[in-house]
């Protein structure tokens, strides 16, 4: 490695080091378990993992988790990017470490496009179309209450509609990956 780009490396990651103390710090001051902010995502992380514990076909519990697994990952990659290019803040924070609201991230949302699926999967109704009204109702109805209690910040332009084309992305990608998979395990 060329020196300056050694030293351009050390910079950014002394950076990151304080911009990683500083988060920590602003969470101790502002966003600990003496905010109601932060048991209202403690609450979105837990209840839907409880739910889905009890409610999961256990028949498809593969299936069904993969599936939410391809949500998770995906939204988590998109929260992650929208966070470093600070198109969306979350002031309040579950865990201070994470670039990203794990409780959303890792629980309400993946819980609740896995309990639609299964809805799904178990009526013979179409995924898309009721992947489409959930995610409408996170864009124009859960996103817009979070914005109202300070839990989310959008920014730089970003909108609940540029959040509903994210959740179209995703769900669509989610789909076409489990379908994906499904079909190879036919095939071996």
């Amino acid at each position: 490695m060329k020196k300056e780009q050694s030293e351009r490396l050390d910079e950014i990651l002394n950076k990151q080091d304080n911009l990683a103390t500083m988060w920590l710090d602003y969470w101790k001051e502002f966003s600990t378990w003496q905010t109601w902010q932060f048991w209202a995502i403690a609450l979105m992380l837990m209840i839907p993992l409880i739910v889905i514990y009890f409610a999961i076909d256990k028949r498809k519990v593969f299936h069904l988790g993969f599936f939410g697994f391809n949500i998770h990952t995906w939204f988590t990659y998109s929260d992650a990017i929208a966070m470093r290019t600070g198109y969306v803040t979350y002031p309040f924070q579950a865990i201070p470490i994470m670039p990203v609201n794990f409780a959303l991230d890792a629980s309400l949302v993946p819980v609740s496009f896995m309990l639609v699926y299964q809805w799904c999967l178990n009526h013979n109704k179409n995924i898309f179309l009721y992947g489409t009204i959930l995610s409408a109702a996170f864009s124009f109805g859960i996103k817009p209450t979070l914005v109202y209690f300070d839990i989310l910040q959008l920014n730089k332009g970003a909108n609940y509609f540029s959040l509903f084309l994210n959740y179209l992305l995703i769900l669509g990608v989610s789909i076409a990956i489990t379908k994906l998979f499904l079909y190879l395990r036919t095939k071996a």
